[in-house]
């Protein structure tokens, strides 16, 4: 009988800051990252970066990344982790680079010759581009021969889902980490025996971090609130999506009706029917945005006042939630 095991999952949010955003232990990062750009160049020491950056105008947008970091040449990365459906990933991911891209550009005589690269790399657990087979998505901007014009900005997209390899086909350190990342549940259930190379270092000093067994209370607590955190956001999206399923059922069905009874309007209606979709689309992401963030604002607050009841300082609470201290600050108002 197979060995069970109760490591967290890497998609959860615990699981990656836990591993990923381990500001104490950076050996499973670095090594990670050098593995995801299929380097043999080891990356050195990494300073991690504010995750939470201001639209760059007053009225422009803002954002939080789950990671990013610089090496000592001043290369970014940004790490993102997608456990649920996100349709537009991708836009995403441009506009989390192109963020960092204008902290770097100068006021004044400025001619762009010393932009260092940004390399926006995410793990998700669905698929985004479902023509092509393949896992590993390495992009930069090209023409239409596919000759790369300019490499300053690159995206690397990992579809976990679509890694097949079994355990015997492993080789690069790429392959070892996908294949960890995506079958910690069938080391859980015993369904697949543990593989070899799990003891290497990076990976096992990752593992080590994950094992439900050995986490303090402390860690144990903050993991519990996490989950009921990304529950509630998930149970909201499930219903948002339930509720526009449902209305667009309803509306092709008068559509269809009001279609037979006047075909000769069909056209225009068309077109109508399709911007009227679309603008009843916008409306509900946008409602489910707030209600998910009204929710992460909720649970926030409940980790940080748990925290401090704990006795934890205000440094022991940033370090344990991942939160800017100017928001722990305002919690504790």
């Amino acid at each position: 009988m197979r060995k069970t095991y109760n490591f967290i999952s890497f998609l959860s949010d615990y699981g990656f800051k836990a591993t990923f955003g381990d500001e104490s232990d950076t050996l499973f990062l670095r090594t990670a990252l050098a593995a995801v750009l299929q380097s043999n160049i080891p990356i050195g020491a990494v300073t991690f970066l504010d995750k939470e950056f201001i639209g760059i105008t007053e009225a422009g947008r803002g954002g939080l990344y789950d990671l990013m970091c610089v090496d000592k040449y001043g290369e970014t990365f940004i790490v993102e982790m997608q456990a649920s459906p996100y349709e537009y990933f991708m836009h995403r991911s441009k506009f989390y680079a192109f963020q960092r891209l204008n902290t770097f550009i100068k006021k004044g005589k400025y001619e762009f010759q010393d932009l260092k690269k940004i390399y926006s790399i995410a793990f998700l657990a669905h698929d985004i581009f479902p023509s092509s087979k393949e896992y590993y998505h390495y992009g930069t901007l090209q023409n239409q021969h596919g000759e790369e014009m300019d490499s300053q900005i690159t995206h690397i997209i990992i579809e976990i889902r679509k890694f097949d390899k079994p355990a015997s086909e492993i080789r690069t350190n790429l392959d070892k980490l996908i294949y960890v990342m995506k079958n910690l549940e069938k080391f859980n259930k015993g369904i697949i025996e543990v593989p070899e190379f799990i003891t290497e270092e990076w990976i096992e000093s990752a593992m080590h971090k994950l094992d439900n067994s050995i986490l303090t209370p402390e860690e144990r607590m903050h993991y519990e609130i996490m989950l009921a955190r990304n529950a509630s956001i998930f149970y909201i999206q499930r219903k948002e999506m339930e509720e526009m399923k449902k209305e667009s059922r309803e509306e092709g069905r008068e559509e269809g009706r009001e279609e037979g009874r006047q075909e000769g309007r069909q056209e225009g209606k068309e077109e109508g029917r399709q911007e009227g979709k679309e603008e009843g689309r916008q409306e509900a992401i946008a409602e489910m945005t707030k209600k998910i963030e009204a929710e992460r604002r909720r649970q926030n607050l409940e980790l940080v006042k748990k925290s401090k009841a704990m006795g934890l300082t205000n440094t022991a609470i940033v370090k344990l939630t991942g939160l800017p201290i100017k928001e722990v600050l305002k919690l504790l108002r």
